[in-house]
């Protein structure tokens, strides 16, 4: 090897590469594709250069569609440029795709190949994107691991430029876009040898110019287009010998061995596979394994996709195949074959070989794909008469297309250590692996592999680490299913996944648990025990909870079980691991400050000397699964949900899905789960309790709520289910109680932190203290009768008194985003439709198979759907054009009904109906008097027609609230276009912008709602321009609602807003500022209403409401709710790491951009002072 040894993921790679030839980049965030673009970003902000001795112009665009014209623009006027994307973003590129293409323009496109939203959003990796790009015109090159992203990803740029043909360069996402491989790092002096300095220059005389003026993108007519598009056939008949030029090139320097199709195997197989991406690796590693054990059998990578050279494949086939299996990682819907598969056997249609050719599918969004997978490929390939058209990975019991697997077989080499982490998303875990796996691979001669399987849930997700150390080049792209090491972040992961399962025997089992001694005996689950047992575990526990919570790290764990780890494993002397551990806490968090620093050294000492190993005893032998009960559980929490949550889904057969085809679930199921994540829980003390429900309306969760109870009730209650009089007009000989559900909280404590009771009444302690009491207090609890009308529901006590329609989400603990949605389902839950935008609220709102929002007593309750990211506000505007069209046909045949003058009381109700048709009150009213009538016989075949027609349409009659709930990425960004078309078409629709003023989902990036100074991800020097001001931009409208809250700030003007924004006949747009883990609150995110209060207090964020009727009145339609400030502007935004640690990186700018911050917040607060005047 001659250049640099490093440890890096694929995104990474592909953005070295990129910066060594780009001038222009423009980016936009979407996963798993945004590291390629934040890195491109940092570097350019810190001064990088390129091969050509400059740093990169970065542009972050409105969207991928505008990342693409901006390309276009750049290389049209003469700069090389690049972008990075995946899945949807991909397709939006697309029209600018074939323009860039039939330009002849040298750019290059890096993916990180994604899963499309079609029946279901899945931000996994596979090829459905790039496939769908295959037509545009662009070259195509697949890269299978991390180093080929380094060595091709530069093939890419090096040929475009040559050949004067776009390129798109195409690797798994996550697999190997995540995946952490110590790889060669080529040189940029190396690169810059390769290039064809020539072309670069006549691409650049080329260029649009008013020094030499040409005219480009004319409208062409029939008698030249064709002619036009044939011209370029010479430019990609030379791309496949330019591709294969430089693949010689790269190969001397590296010693590596490239071709556009490289050949691996026996050199006389008769059964090859044909494939591309990071399956190759695990095909290669099958293959070696199978060739050791005597078998002729080879496969061939595809490196060169497009254009699919027929030379170069014929180049490479052994001439002694008789089989080939072609193996797509997509699906064509009503195709005659997948397109690689259709690739390879048109080239063999003219062709002398006698070769059978078969094609299956494998590896959809990320779906694992292993050696015994491949091996039932091979296996396939000997009948005399295979499965065409198969599948692997699934069991496909309804069409049955998959091959199953005869042997389970383990290609993996002996002296290969591999280990398993169980973590909590946002505890560290994954952060602390990808530590471990650098320091290991950089600092040592072993080759290391990291991957991380995580749901999609927010910070708060199951997350499994799967990290391996060996000798030699690791080729397994796929999970540890037999591991060396296991280790558990969260003891309750025991009794909901099986944790120990594939872990060797004599192998070590790492548990981080608070139990010890009778507690760990009693709590520890039988299989555990006999597990550990039967296998010879050596068992060590560590109480890194407290420990990280003594040293000021909170809930974040992961510094102290990776010293754990660092000791048990042996992989390097522990005196070094420490050594090596603390210089990258430093390289990692020391623009975070000394303090944060220093607790971390902290945790790596008390992780090393407070291990402790359990004695195995005699009696694990004979322990017992413990055995849940699941017989009373409805079919899909059973049938699906349940092995879903245990991490077996990919065990489910399709046949489980034939009934949720079109990808819905049902609404609800989030209560199933019973996680019980929290550390810590708020215990009630009824002493002391004001019965404001303040802690109820900021739960994020909806796991704490107030309960009114009648005589019965309160008979009927538990012994340990203490209850209070209820104080307030109208709830006299009712009694009160504050009720946990300790499973579903995760320990946030904002419940506690807001509590407004001179002496708390709520108190943060160990979860173990309260759940075996308040678990069962809670399952009555909610059988408890709704007492809804007792206070008037637009008051913050009386709010709370509804029961929430969002509860027990996925989001982060302390997510500043659902309390405003869960406010808004318990005002209009019974009666709303929400479109939602892609985003963190589309993944805590609905990740399969949890549905967070829920059905009332009734059965009633949001209905919720999420299209895509940028037609999210075009989504719910049809939506609501459906219900106006469907209650317009509703109306036709009422008054059709009417004018027959047949039935008076029917007659009455539907004039009532008619009248108040936009009225919510009305329309519920009346609905409930029409319902039982609509099957009458009024023995009149025309009256008994209209009646079963209006009957078909019942779900309409009343009026239904239609809401768009997104982010600010959206709102301000790519869905602006949308949103601004759907607020000018006046029709009646609610619009809630959650502004965390970051893009949350894809992990913090800069958007148009990101402030002054504040850094981000694409903003890594801070951000040098104000924040779009989306409300006044609605305002300017004069007929559209506009509101802006905070609800720790002003609970009264969140819910009036709300109030006044349903109300509104017309469009309506509340914006709420919604704090994020993103932020860096440096009090936790246990304040975060603390902290939206703070918000405004200082000025930072202001209250208003823009209310067009009162104009109507002739009065002011704007209303400032924010006071003049009265904290520190300056002190809230050193409250936050997204503002403090512009002091670090870029100390020399970071005081006049906070400046430049605080001017903006108070010439805004000044314009909307005037405008209230």
């Amino acid at each position: 090897m001659l250049g640099k040894m490093q440890t890096m993921d694929g995104n990474t790679a592909a953005a070295y590469v990129a910066y060594a030839f780009t001038d222009v980049a423009a980016i936009y965030p979407i996963t798993p594709s945004s590291d390629m673009a934040e890195h491109v970003d940092e570097w350019s902000a810190n001064g990088r250069k390129n091969i050509f001795g400059q740093k990169v112009l970065v542009t972050e665009l409105q969207s991928e569609a505008g990342a693409a014209g901006a390309v276009h623009g750049a290389l049209t006027a003469g700069a090389l440029s690049s972008t990075y994307t995946a899945s949807q973003g991909l397709l939006l590129m697309i029209p600018n795709m074939y323009k860039i293409a039939g330009e002849l323009q040298p750019g290059v496109f890096h993916v990180a190949a994604r899963a499309l939203s079609t029946h279901a959003l899945s931000i996994f990796g596979d090829h459905q994107d790039v496939m769908a790009a295959r037509q545009t015109g662009f070259a195509m090159i697949a890269s299978g691991s991390v180093q080929e992203v380094m060595d091709l990803g530069g093939i890419a740029h090096l040929a475009a430029i040559k050949s004067s043909v776009p390129f798109l360069h195409f690797f798994d996402g996550f697999r190997t876009s995540h995946e952490l491989q110590k790889i060669e790092v080529m040189d940029y002096d190396d690169f810059s040898k390769l290039v064809d300095y020539e072309a670069v220059e006549n691409f650049r005389k080329s260029s649009l110019n008013p020094e030499h003026p040409v005219t480009k993108g004319t409208a062409q007519n029939p008698d030249i287009y064709f002619q036009g598009v044939e011209a370029s056939n010479i430019y990609y008949d030379k791309v496949p010998d330019i591709v294969n030029d430089y693949m010689k090139d790269i190969n001397k320097i590296t010693a590596r061995e490239y071709k556009p199709f490289n050949y691996i195997g026996h050199p006389e197989a008769e059964r090859i596979i044909v494939a591309m991406g990071s399956v190759t690796e695990t095909i290669e590693e099958t293959v070696d394994y199978l060739v050791e054990r005597g078998e002729k059998v080879g496969a061939i990578k595809v490196r060169l996709y497009r254009p699919f050279s027929a030379k170069y494949f014929f180049d490479v086939l052994p001439c002694s195949v008789k089989k080939i299996a072609v193996l797509d990682r997509t699906k064509e819907k009503g195709a005659v074959a997948e397109p690689l598969h259709l690739d390879v056997k048109s080239i063999f249609f003219d062709s002398k070989e006698d070769v059978e050719i078969v094609g299956g599918r494998y590896g959809l969004a990320s779906k694992d794909t292993t050696p015994s997978q491949i091996l039932a490929v091979f296996e396939n390939l000997k009948k005399d008469k295979p499965k065409d058209r198969f599948t692997i990975g699934i069991i496909d019991d309804v069409t049955n297309t998959s091959l199953e697997i005869s042997e389970n077989i383990s290609s993996e080499p002996k002296d290969r250590v591999r280990c398993k982490f169980w973590g909590f998303g946002s505890d560290g875990t994954v952060g602390a692996n990808k530590q471990a796996i650098k320091i290991i691979g950089d600092n040592t001669d072993m080759y290391v592999q990291a991957y991380f399987s995580y749901d999609s849930k927010k910070s708060g997700g199951v997350t499994v680490s799967h990290l391996r150390f060996g000798k030699s080049p690791i080729k397994s792209t796929y999970l540890i299913s037999k591991a060396d090491f296991v280790s558990c972040s969260k003891q309750s992961y025991l009794h909901q996944y099986d944790i120990l399962k594939g872990l060797r025997k004599g192998g070590t089992f790492l548990l981080n648990t608070i139990w010890e001694g009778d507690d760990l005996e009693n709590n520890l689950p039988g299989n555990v025990k006999k597990y550990i047992y039967d296998n010879d575990i050596s068992f060590y526990t560590i109480n890194a909870t407290k420990i990280a919570s003594e040293v000021g790290l909170g809930g974040r764990t992961n510094m102290v079980m990776q010293a754990a780890f660092f000791k048990l494993a042996e992989i390097i002397p522990v005196e070094e691991a420490v050594e090596y551990l603390k210089k990258s806490i430093k390289d990692e968090y020391g623009a975070k400050g000394d303090d944060i620093v220093n607790m971390n050294y902290r945790a790596v000492d008390k992780g090393i000397e407070s291990l402790v190993k359990v004695e195995v005893k005699e009696e694990w032998k004979y322990a017992k699964k413990d055995v849940s009960e699941t017989n009373n559980l409805p079919s899909f929490i059973k049938g699906i949900k349940v092995p879903m949550d245990r991490q077996e889904g990919d065990s489910l057969p399709v046949s489980a899905f034939i009934d949720k085809v079109r990808g819905e679930i049902p609404s609800g199921t989030a209560a199933y789960e019973k996680r019980g994540v929290a550390v810590e829980v708020p215990m009630w003390k009824k002493e002391n309790c004001i019965q404001c429900n303040q802690c109820s309306l900021v739960c994020p969760h909806a796991a704490i709520r107030p309960f009114l109870l009648d005589e019965e009730e309160s008979n009927n209650k538990p012994e340990v289910f203490e209850t209070i009089d209820a104080k307030g007009k109208g709830l006299e000989s009712l009694e009160f109680r504050i009720q946990i559900s300790t499973l579903d909280c995760t320990g946030c404590g904002n419940c506690a932190e807001v509590c407004p009771s001179k002496n708390k009444a709520l108190e943060m302690v160990p979860f173990e203290h309260e759940n075996e009491v308040q678990a069962s207090n809670w399952e009555y609890a909610i059988a408890i009768g709704n007492k809804e009308d007792r206070m008037d529901q637009y008051s913050i006590k009386g709010s709370q008194f509804k029961q929430p329609l969002l509860q027990f989400s996925g989001a982060c603990a302390g997510c500043g985003e659902t309390p405003y949605a869960k406010l808004i389902t318990q005002l209009y839950g019974d009666r709303m439709l929400i479109s939602n935008a892609s985003g963190c609220s589309s993944i805590w709102g609905g990740s399969s198979p949890s549905s967070s929002f829920c059905p009332n007593q009734e059965g009633k309750g949001p209905a919720w759907a999420s299209s895509l990211f940028e037609d999210n506000a075009e989504y719910g505007y049809g939506m609501a054009l459906a219900n106006r069209k469907i209650r317009e046909k509703v109306q036709l045949l009422m008054e059709e009904f009417i004018d027959l003058d047949i039935d008076p009381s029917l007659n009455s109700l539907f004039k009532e109906w008619i009248e108040g048709i936009n009225d919510p009150i009305i329309s519920k009213k009346t609905t409930k008097g029409i319902l039982p009538l609509l099957n009458t016989d009024t023995k009149n075949k025309k009256a008994n027609e209209l009646l079963r027609e209006i009957y078909s349409r019942k779900d309409y009659l009343v009026k239904k609230s239609v809401w768009v709930f997104g982010g600010d990425g959206w709102a301000y960004d790519i869905g602006y276009g949308g949103l601004d078309h759907v607020l000018a078409s006046g029709e009646d629709i609610n619009i809630l912008v959650m502004d965390t003023e970051v893009y949350s989902n894809t992990g913090g990036q800069s958007s148009k709602a990101t402030p002054t100074a504040a850094v981000a991800k694409f903003a890594a020097s801070g951000k040098k321009l104000r924040k779009k001001d989306l409300g006044m931009m609605a305002a300017s409208y004069g007929y559209v609602y506009v509101a802006q809250i905070a609800l720790g700030a002003n609970m009264n003007q969140a819910i009036k807003a709300l109030k006044e924004a349903e109300s509104y006949n017309g469009p309506s747009i509340i914006i709420a500022y919604a704090p994020c883990i993103n932020h860096g609150i440096r009090t936790g995110m246990g304040t975060t209403i603390r902290q939206e209060k703070r918000a405004v207090n200082s000025g930072y964020w202001h209250l208003y409401r823009f209310d067009p009727r009162l104009k109507e009145e002739g009065k002011n339609p704007f209303q400032l709710d924010s006071k003049e400030p009265t904290e520190s502007f300056m002190d809230f935004i050193n409250s936050e790491i997204r503002y403090t640690s512009l002091r670090k990186t870029f100390p020399d700018i970071a005081d006049i951009l906070f400046t430049e911050a605080e001017k903006d917040a108070k010439e805004k607060y000044e314009k909307y002072v005037n405008m209230a005047k």
